[in-house]
């Protein structure tokens, strides 16, 4: 009833270990700048926290050494060998139009995912040179796949389609897809669980480092502010999300370089690129509080579009029961939930302070008594999704 969950990538692997009994973690960590000459772990187990730093030259040798913390940390290593993990849970990122859900992996599988490495060329590879080492190294389990992308599929034609040449769709596999799906599909659950709802609507908003906002009809996503690649939607720490494609020609023709534009689109666009402080909202505010007016900018631009999509999605479902915040921003930080929140009364959402303070660590109401909608704050937790999905999957 041991499930590991492995999350590579494209320079880095994550993983957590649950007990699926009561879906306890029993272990977590982080190996770090894989491929340099000097690599930083964190191992933490029981409350207690490992820190080493150790040449990890690739993946394999990265699930080589999460394996050997795992049972050989501490006088009492979660783990008494790496026989006792009964399944893998492995994070992919893009599932294309190919998986509608989690699958148990096989050689036919990887081929599949291989085939979508255009669609991801910076996460897919890495995926797949997690799975080969999975499997190299914990060969006596079934491993599982779980996408980014299959909670999308349930978005009408209408909803992922461009405006562009049908065939580029067709042929050239052009279309919205959607990402931070584990995410979502998390909160949506547990969203259900409070309200007392199996299939509820639902806009659910992920906001951190990357940001994505979710419109979800009877418990299925019908809409998400992401698209091709996860660069589409709202503002995030680096990426510039929606903008004018015309941009692109109008600096290329200036003389810039198209991988130029593209670097500074990713990482040097967003709350950074704005701010000119850092990608890191906190330091961003901090900024802002002491009259720094471009960080006081990038916040109002922040919420600006979050309301935007909020505001669309909401007259998009007519009827919604709750709105969902989630990740580090949307989880820990008030003053942004209640800048995106702001007299929104005319929609049936009315903000109590109080509850908007309330500590994080748990499912918050964060909305009034008197809000038709509810608003809740509920962390979320995708490598649980994830080893959930194993679980199910193989016993």
């Amino acid at each position: 009833m041991t499930i590991l969950v492995i999350n590579c990538g494209s320079s880095s692997i994550k993983y957590r270990l649950f007990d699926m009994r009561d879906e306890r973690e029993l272990a977590r960590g982080c190996i770090d700048r894989i491929g340099e000459s000097v690599s930083e772990i964190e191992h933490v187990c029981g409350g207690v926290v490992v820190r080493v730093t150790e040449p990890i030259r690739d993946y394999e040798a990265g699930v080589r050494c999460l394996l050997r913390l795992l049972t050989r940390t501490g006088e009492n290593p979660p783990l008494a060998s790496v026989a006792a993990i009964d399944g893998v849970g492995h994070r992919v990122v893009h599932g294309g139009e190919s998986f509608r859900e989690s699958v148990v992996i096989d050689n036919g599988v990887i081929a599949r995912i291989d085939g979508l490495c255009e669609l991801a060329p910076l996460h897919n590879p890495a995926n797949l040179a997690g799975i080969a080492a999975g499997r190299h190294n914990i060969g006596h389990c079934p491993h599982v796949a779980v996408f980014d992308t299959t909670f999308f599929q349930t978005m009408p034609r209408h909803a992922y389609l461009y405006a562009l040449p049908y065939e580029w769709y067709t042929e050239k596999r052009i279309r919205r897809y959607g990402f931070h799906g584990t995410s979502h599909r998390y909160v949506s659950l547990v969203a259900a669980e409070l309200l007392g709802r199996p299939a509820p609507n639902l806009v659910t908003l992920h906001l951190g480092n990357g940001c994505s906002a979710t419109c979800i009809r009877g418990g299925q996503a019908v809409d998400h502010s992401m698209g091709l690649t996860p660069l589409e939607g709202l503002v995030m720490g680096t990426r510039c999300g929606d903008v004018d494609p015309a941009i692109v020609f109008h600096l290329t023709r200036l003389g810039m370089e198209l991988d130029a534009v593209h670097e500074a689109m990713e990482n040097r666009g967003g709350l950074l690129g704005l701010s000119g402080v850092s990608r890191d909202l906190r330091d961003v505010h901090a900024a802002a509080q002491a009259g720094n007016e471009r960080a006081a900018l990038a916040i109002d631009v922040f919420a600006h579009r979050v309301r935007k999509y909020l505001g669309a999605f909401l007259v998009g479902l007519g009827q919604c029961d709750a709105v969902v915040f989630t990740g580090g921003i949307g989880e820990g930080a008030a003053f942004m939930r209640a800048k995106i929140l702001a007299d929104l009364e005319p929609v049936g959402l009315t903000l109590d302070a109080r509850r908007n303070e309330a500590p994080a660590g748990g499912p918050f109401r964060i909305s009034a008594d008197a809000s038709p909608i509810e608003a809740w704050v509920i962390p979320t937790n995708e490598e649980l999704m994830i080893a959930r999905d194993t679980w199910r999957l193989i016993r």
